[in-house]
């Protein structure tokens, strides 16, 4: 790979387009949040006792006239929840097809120590000020960078797994974030200081302050991954390679922690430290099942972020004593199992159909060579007509293959539809297509078993078997070099192994 790279293809320029749109989308939805204030909209309303995490307000709907129960601080929640939705889904889909989807998770529980931490350190440089926002949303950052870096300096330096460096990484910084938090309560005025809402988040709480926050670190999130799509890309796939061509693999590897830090830090007050991991994997493990294309990948993951927020959001709004993170994670969680049932490329009915298929054609497969054996047994160059000459038995069917009568006669009325055998008043026949296509598939069966005989040293009793598995995704390339390796001449080779017929009908 050239490190100058090439002129963008047709190709590279939409995906720059696309890249670009989810950044103006984005951008549009997290300040849309400005436009009640433009129309005179009240002030923000936090309803509920403290303990309650919906979303809702005592102001009259700013968009009521239009038809919408929205008011100006649900408003505010939506567009924070939407932008880092989308953020996070954009951030995410690296980090899980690098396989370090908890790197989140360490992130989001390192931050509690150093929220507790800089709440006591601004409470000594000034009392009272150990509320600032910035302030505790820095130490958050700074903890989940040591976080970060006590997990690789543990995988670095340790024997332990992956699993492992994680398990312990969490448990003590989430064990001394717990501790911190305990001594922060017992100081005056720590009661009200509101640090165990970074736990659990507090998404009705957002003001408008803090929704330019989030979208400013979103907007550059997704611009740094933009411009730096391609290398991303290579880092994720395969950073071995990446080495060995001379890119900046740890540089690289350390900007996508810096987002993932940042997406995780500002999704602290909306869906807390112990669901923000849910924002950052649980979009693009749902975007996994509609695609294998990347860029289309990042765009449907920043797409059910975005929706799951906005989701969230409107039903904690109509039920207002629910909690508005956790209901977004739900949503998240919602979107995942339609993906996973309904998804084009992975979904688990998509597979289903296709391995229905598959057992469909291997059936058909199995039912035309088992016709070719009764009536031709192990012989090679058997003629068609020769085939279609013969009359096979229902009851000779059913011993070859074992099939109960209901499958043999669902496989014989397919069969039939596909004009490849008829019925004869002794049984059944084959026509000349069906002769044809059971050849095919017997000269396919006995060059697999022949390759099997000879080259892989299996055994001719359990080659018959071997070649069952095999026999069914042989592509006309394939099969030349068989003949090619095997020096069959091109036609219908003897079988390896010899079949014992069962007695056929003759014409009359």
């Amino acid at each position: 790979m050239s490190r100058s790279g090439s002129p963008a293809t047709g190709f590279e320029r939409n995906r720059l387009l696309g890249s670009a749109a989810i950044c103006a989308v984005v951008g549009v939805l997290s300040w849309a949040a400005w436009i009640p204030l433009a129309e005179g909209a009240g002030p923000l309303q936090e309803t509920g006792n403290s303990q309650s995490s919906g979303v809702g307000g005592s102001t009259s709907p700013f968009w009521g006239s239009h038809g919408l129960a929205f008011d100006y601080n649900t408003l505010v929640v939506w567009s924070g929840a939407v932008a880092l939705g989308a953020g996070g889904g954009v951030v995410g889909v690296f980090l899980l097809l690098r396989k370090q989807a908890l790197l989140g998770d360490v992130v989001s529980h390192a931050a509690l120590p150093g929220v507790g931490l800089a709440f006591l350190v601004l409470e000594l440089v000034r009392a009272g000020s150990g509320k600032w926002v910035p302030g505790l949303l820095l130490g958050a950052a700074l903890a989940g960078f040591t976080g970060i870096a006590a997990s690789t300096l543990l995988r670095r330096g340790t024997r332990l797994k992956d699993d492992a460096v994680l398990a312990v990484v969490l448990s003590v910084y989430f064990g001394l974030g717990i501790v911190l938090l305990t001594i922060v309560q017992r100081l005056p005025g720590g009661n009200q200081a509101g640090l165990p809402h970074f736990i659990y988040g507090k998404a009705a709480a957002l003001r408008m302050s803090d929704v330019q926050v989030i979208s400013a670190v979103v907007t550059l999130a997704v611009l740094v991954c933009l411009l730096l799509f391609k290398e991303l890309r290579l880092l994720a796939f395969d950073e071995r390679f990446a080495a060995a061509q001379g890119w900046p693999v740890v540089a690289l590897d350390l900007v996508l922690k810096v987002l993932v830090v940042a997406i995780a830090v500002v999704g602290l007050q909306g869906v807390g430290l112990l669901l923000v991991v849910a924002v950052l994997i649980v979009p693009p493990a749902a975007a996994r099942f509609w695609t294998e294309r990347l860029d289309r990948m990042v765009a449907i993951s920043a797409a059910f972020g975005a929706l799951a927020g906005l989701a969230g959001v409107a039903i904690s709004a109509s039920w207002p004593r629910v909690a508005t993170g956790a209901t977004i994670a739900l949503c998240d969680s919602v979107l995942f199992a339609l993906s996973m049932a309904l998804g084009v490329e992975r979904g688990l009915l998509r597979r289903w159909w296709h391995l229905y298929a598959a057992r469909r054609r291997q059936d058909e497969h199995h039912l035309l060579r088992a016709c070719y054996e009764l009536l031709a047994g192990e012989r090679g160059g058997v003629a068609p007509q020769e085939l279609c000459d013969g009359v096979v038995r229902v009851d000779g069917l059913v011993r070859w293959r074992g099939w109960s009568p209901q499958k043999l006669r669902r496989l014989l009325e397919r069969g039939q539809r596909r004009g490849w055998i008829r019925p004869d008043p002794q049984g059944w026949r084959l026509t000349p297509a069906g002769a044809a296509e059971a050849c095919r598939h017997v000269r396919n069966h006995r060059l697999w078993e022949l390759y099997l005989v000879k080259h892989a040293d299996v055994a001719i009793d359990l080659a018959d078997r071997r070649a069952d598995d095999i026999e069914h995704v042989l592509d006309p390339e394939l099969v030349a070099m068989l003949e090619e390796e095997l020096e069959t001449g091109g036609g219908l080779p003897s079988s390896p192994h010899r079949v014992a017929t069962e007695p056929t009908s003759a014409t009359g």
